[in-house]
């Protein structure tokens, strides 16, 4: 294995160029003077020579390198394996009907000396779970990475999920009779869990929100064909819990995220997010890598003082989902409430949350 690079290789032939001996030249590089001779000559390196082997080419290569080391920074590096798959779909994508070889690793890591192979080091969750000081401080630098603050205000975005009972609204308190204790409330008898999945912007912008039903699929008569217009543009899925899980996250990624926030330059993005696992699986990072989205993790325990999302956006929303609701049940004669009413109440209170007020409160609250 040489002790010399590429970038000594040229040095020394600029040097010689230049009139200095090949002999001393050769031996101020380390080089030695037969392999310094022969690329004086024309001969090509071996790197060069064997170019047109490569499985990527240099510059899918040098974008490959240089995302890696912006998501290692940001504390989110990819394992040997994620990197495996992203090349070989880089290679389908482009029509090769094999992805990379067996060793293709190793000569990977050879042609691109910024990276290399790191052990990783375990912390004890007791140390860094928790909104302290020293987590926050520690945290905060990574926005002072080179390639992230080259992103623009308008391509930061914060994405997080929140969580709605189905009939739920506010308890509250009621004027009644003064000899009773305490009254009834008309109540819809509904209670089913909905997460909804939305997305704002550093420039008070915020996308069409994805709702996750509880259920094995999305049925249509859950929808009336009547005043179904007001909610063509959000996007629906399922799951046996009604939480979100990793091919709910990478269809959020794919269907809502990654087209609307598009931009023709295709300049980098970042993404705001939580540790959640679905975040982290190759299908999400590479959605990510493919769309020039870099991935900034919070702090765990810490998104009540550093997600804008959840510090002045969720609270507004879910207190005019209440509200909402508490007018749809006063209103309404059949007490149970289907899918269609919970929407309706949640279009009407996210149309007030997601104010632009709001949203950049929110982000200016964080210290983003």
């Amino acid at each position: 294995m040489p002790q010399y690079t590429e970038n000594a290789v040229t040095a020394a032939l600029d040097a010689v160029k230049r009139g200095e001996p090949l002999r001393h030249v050769a031996c101020e590089y380390g080089i030695p003077r037969s392999t310094l001779q022969s690329r004086y000559t024309g001969c090509k390196s071996k790197t060069t020579a064997h170019m047109f082997q490569q499985k990527l080419s240099p510059v899918q290569e040098g974008r490959l390198t240089d995302w890696i080391r912006i998501q290692d920074a940001l504390g989110v590096a990819p394992t040997h394996t994620q990197i495996r798959i992203f090349a070989s779909r880089i290679l389908l994508a482009g029509g090769s009907a094999t992805g990379v070889g067996k060793h293709w690793m190793q000569g990977f890591l050879r042609r691109n000396p910024r990276i290399a192979t790191l052990p990783t080091r375990r912390i004890d969750a007791a140390r860094v779970n928790g909104a302290t000081t020293e987590v926050i401080q520690g945290w905060f630098p990574l926005l002072d990475l080179p390639a992230i603050k080259k992103v623009m205000q308008a391509d930061r975005w914060n994405m997080d999920e929140t969580g709605l009972m189905q009939g739920m609204g506010a308890n509250g308190l009621v004027l009644g009779m003064a000899e009773k204790r305490r009254t009834l409330k008309k109540d819809p008898g509904r209670r089913e869990w909905t997460t909804i999945i939305e997305c704002i912007s550093a420039s008070g912008r915020h996308l069409h929100p994805l709702v996750i039903f509880k259920g094995k699929d999305v049925q249509q008569q859950w929808f009336p064909d009547e005043g179904i217009e007001a909610f063509k543009d959000w996007k629906f899925e399922s799951s046996p819990k009604g939480w979100t899980d990793d091919d709910i996250a990478v269809k959020w990624l794919m269907t809502i995220f990654i087209p609307q926030t598009w931009v023709p330059s295709n300049r980098p993005r970042l993404l705001v997010v939580d540790g959640h696992g679905s975040h982290t699986t190759d299908d999400f990072m590479y959605g990510c890598f493919n769309a020039n989205i870099y991935l900034l993790f919070l702090p765990p325990h810490a998104s009540h003082v550093l997600q804008p999302l959840d510090l002045s956006v969720f609270g507004p929303v879910k207190a005019h989902y209440r509200s909402a609701l508490g007018n749809l049940i006063y209103q309404s004669e059949d007490c149970p409430m289907g899918k269609r009413g919970f929407l309706e109440c949640y279009a009407k209170a996210r149309q007030a949350g997601l104010s632009e007020k709001n949203v950049l409160a929110g982000w200016k609250a964080t210290g983003l």
